[in-house]
């Protein structure tokens, strides 16, 4: 299963980095698998450190930003006790991991996390079909460079029916965003 969520990492300097990841969870929820590629920060962050924070949230205006590297405020975070990481505070759900790396040849490498700590903040109460549009806009933003934006456009108009007719501030804000980012 694939879950979307929010990794943090800390580099060598001890510089935050907050980025969304989808990560392949095995069926007893103890270890899973993520695929940063080579090129990002993430990935440089896991090889010096192996360790990190995986956050399960109904946050989408901070998946959005982070997608698309528009995180002009940290949230708030505290240390996790595990790993040398941090924890978003306003998370529903954590897992301190440390991470293996599995050699390939791809761009984008491989991670097995095992969980070495984990703990709910706050009752995660699910998605309505506009986080569910923000979702689904966030990841088609994370893929401009792999198919015609105009595919894009015509899947966004769609997406933004179900935000104006079911989403709050945080849904909308979000959703502006992305729309704001695909155009320019």
């Amino acid at each position: 299963m694939i879950l979307e969520a929010i990794v943090t990492t800390v580099s060598s300097n001890g510089h935050l980095n907050i980025a969304p990841m989808g990560p392949h969870f095995e069926p007893a929820c103890e270890s899973f698998e993520i695929r940063p590629f080579e090129t990002s920060t993430t990935y440089q962050n896991l090889k010096n450190k192996a360790a990190g924070v995986l956050h399960v949230t109904d946050d989408v205006l901070l998946l959005a930003k982070s997608a698309i590297n528009q995180l002009n405020e940290i949230p708030t975070t505290i240390p996790a006790e595990k790993v040398e990481g941090r924890i978003i505070k306003s998370c529903c759900q954590f897992f301190e991991f440390t991470a293996r790396e599995i050699p390939t040849p791809e761009p984008r490498k491989t991670f097995h996390c095992s969980i070495v700590r984990s703990a709910t903040l706050r009752n995660f109460y699910g998605f309505n079909r506009a986080k569910h549009a923000v979702l689904e806009a966030t990841i088609l933003a994370t893929r401009i460079d792999f198919i015609p934006i105009e595919e894009i456009r015509q899947q966004f108009s769609k997406l933004k029916t179900m935000v104006e007719k079911t989403g709050g501030h945080q849904e909308s804000s979000a959703f502006e965003l992305l729309e704001l980012y695909v155009n320019s």
